[in-house]
């Protein structure tokens, strides 16, 4: 994906200035930066859900070209918030709520064809909410509403994946699962970008893109020295990174 000359507003205030940034396809990119940089902003811009000027393209199509539609099913979107209305969420179980992300591919008025019952059970099984199918959205904790709205992100089977926040609400046993489907999304070609407030697990992204005051800070490899460095001055020279096993972790100083 291929951004220029981003600029991206909330009503006419520009959130984020002049952003010229390539996403690596078939990668996992994770956004990160101290809070109010616009990490959130940029991922709205992508999924058409903030006003911005400028370009995005993928694969050579301009995003502005795609009717919502066809946007909808090349990028999926997972927010830091549930997007289902509070009066639904108590009619809606776990099987309705992750059924929505395969609106994109259903026609107006369909019932859901047999595909996309396989392609919900299939997720539901992955994300491990299976036993939860028929249970009320509004019932469940922080971590299995995380998890359904994991599943509903798989669910539409697109390209690219966008999620804010994916690990928010999650133990630890279930952000080391997160990792594994990250994994296993990036062997079926998908393109992953994430933003976290995690430094440790955005260090495992392939590639890491930083924001600062609605800047772009820095775009690298996650692992060369020189990302490192930046990614220290990002945050003013108040972290240091260590080396931890097979990964990395930022450190207070």
């Amino acid at each position: 994906m291929n951004i220029q000359h981003l600029t991206v507003y909330r009503d006419t205030v520009p959130i984020l200035n002049n952003i010229n940034v390539d996403i690596p396809k078939g990668k996992w990119t994770s956004i990160i930066g101290p809070n109010g940089a616009g990490k959130s902003s940029l991922l709205q811009a992508l999924v058409g859900l903030l006003k911005y000027s400028g370009s995005i393209s993928n694969n050579g199509v301009s995003l502005h070209s795609l009717s919502r539609k066809e946007l909808a099913k090349n990028i999926a979107w997972l927010s830091q918030e549930l997007t289902v209305p509070d009066e639904l969420s108590g009619a809606l179980t776990v099987y309705d709520t992750v059924m929505l992300g395969r609106l994109p591919h259903q026609d107006w008025l369909h019932l859901p064809s047999s595909t996309d019952h396989a392609v919900v059970e299939k997720v539901l099984h992955q994300t491990e909410v299976w036993e939860l199918r028929m249970r009320p959205l509004q019932h469940l904790s922080g971590g299995e509403r995380q998890r359904v709205l994991l599943a509903r992100l798989l669910a539409v089977d697109s390209e690219i994946l966008l999620m804010d926040e994916p690990l928010a609400n999650l133990d630890p046993p279930h952000q080391a699962e997160f990792l594994d489907w990250q994994k296993k999304l990036l062997a079926q070609g998908k393109t992953l970008v994430t933003v976290l407030h995690e430094i440790h697990f955005a260090l495992r992204a392939d590639h890491l893109i930083m924001l600062k005051k609605g800047k772009l800070h820095f775009s690298g490899p996650s692992q060369a020295p020189e990302t490192h460095q930046a990614l220290i001055e990002l945050f003013d020279g108040r972290i240091y990174l260590e080396k931890l096993s097979n990964g990395w972790i930022a450190l207070p100083r």
